[in-house]
């Protein structure tokens, strides 16, 4: 979670300093997410992962918050600040791991299965964080499932790879939701085992949201964050990283001199890995986006009261944690 700049030009030198007039004008907040792209995480008052936004989101005092992320991040910021204004540059950049775990067939699962404690992950609706009992990040996910007796039933969704993840850490047998995101299940083992091969120094950072063959080649496994941290920790390092490719602009802003290799995805065609719904946010869309104040981001009233719940205790379990 990075305070960044608000110094900054348009590599067309277009609109230079007009960002910073209509954020004082307007008393709004820019958040960016570490996979949108480097010329708008340059821009942004708050750079993090969806942990980091969330909390920024709770705590700010602005009146406008631009979120330059996807539909689930600026819902998240809008239920945790219904009297603000949440902006989203593109309504449109969603996000296929929310869009694995339809509210409707969800809430029946959790019907089907009583007596079960409901973990959803941050990347879901804020209609199936209606019907949760606690919100977490791949940040928290392990701490805060810990934090129930060993004998609780737990519904763990959408993400399936996450949660086989966080029961193989923790002993846990928690009931999955059979749902993934569109990158990181994406990621070729032949062509990082070929990379690693080529670079037999390279440190494998992965995101716990891969599939656990990818994850079997990591050596660092981790939220955005803490990959990020990592590598700042260990400059002298060379590193292949199995997450969205966004996050290198940032681990290469703090680590000028280290290598960074994106991991490639099955697609030939492509040599790293990038969320499209993540590149839909341009700086002349956030721009109009600040400008005109629209698109705004509306969350029913009354599901909005159910997901602020377990989005607040998570928040509570983070702080109680120091995370």
């Amino acid at each position: 979670m990075r305070p960044l700049s608000v110094d900054f030009k348009f590599p067309s030198g277009q609109y230079a300093g007009e960002f910073a007039e209509l954020k004082k004008e307007k008393n709004a907040i820019i958040l960016g997410h570490y996979y949108q792209k480097g010329e708008i995480q340059d821009i942004a008052d708050y750079v993090g992962d969806s942990l980091a936004l969330a909390q920024w989101a709770a705590r700010t005092e602005a009146d406008i918050i631009v979120m330059c992320g996807v539909h689930f991040m600026g819902e998240t910021a809008k239920v945790l600040c219904p009297d603000k204004k949440v902006l989203v540059p593109d309504m449109a950049a969603g996000c296929s791991l929310a869009d694995s775990c339809p509210a409707d067939k969800f809430g029946q699962f959790v019907k089907e299965h009583p007596g079960y404690t409901v973990i959803s992950y941050v990347n879901t609706t804020a209609a199936v964080k209606a019907v949760t009992d606690v919100v977490v990040t791949s940040t928290n996910a392990k701490q805060i499932v810990e934090s129930f007796p060993k004998d609780e039933k737990i519904i763990f969704g959408p993400d399936r790879n996450l949660g086989n993840y966080i029961n193989s850490i923790t002993g846990r047998n928690m009931l999955l939701w059979d749902g993934a995101c569109h990158v990181h299940e994406e990621f070729s083992v032949e062509k990082i085992v070929e990379i690693k091969q080529q670079h037999p120094d390279a440190v494998v950072l992965a995101h716990p949201e891969c599939k656990s063959t990818v994850l079997k080649l990591a050596d660092v496994v981790g939220s955005t964050a803490a990959l990020l941290k990592y590598a700042v920790a260990h400059p002298e390092k060379s590193y292949i990283v199995a997450t969205e490719s966004g996050i290198l602009h940032e681990m290469q802003k703090q680590c000028p001199q280290t290598t960074f290799i994106p991991a490639p995805p099955n697609d030939s065609t492509c040599a790293c890995n990038e969320c499209s719904y993540m590149r839909l946010n341009t700086l002349e869309k956030l721009y109009d986006c600040l400008k005109n104040e629209s698109p705004e981001i509306k969350v029913d009233a009354e599901i909005a009261e159910k997901a602020v719940k377990p989005i607040k205790r998570m928040l509570e379990i983070s702080a109680q944690l120091g995370l």
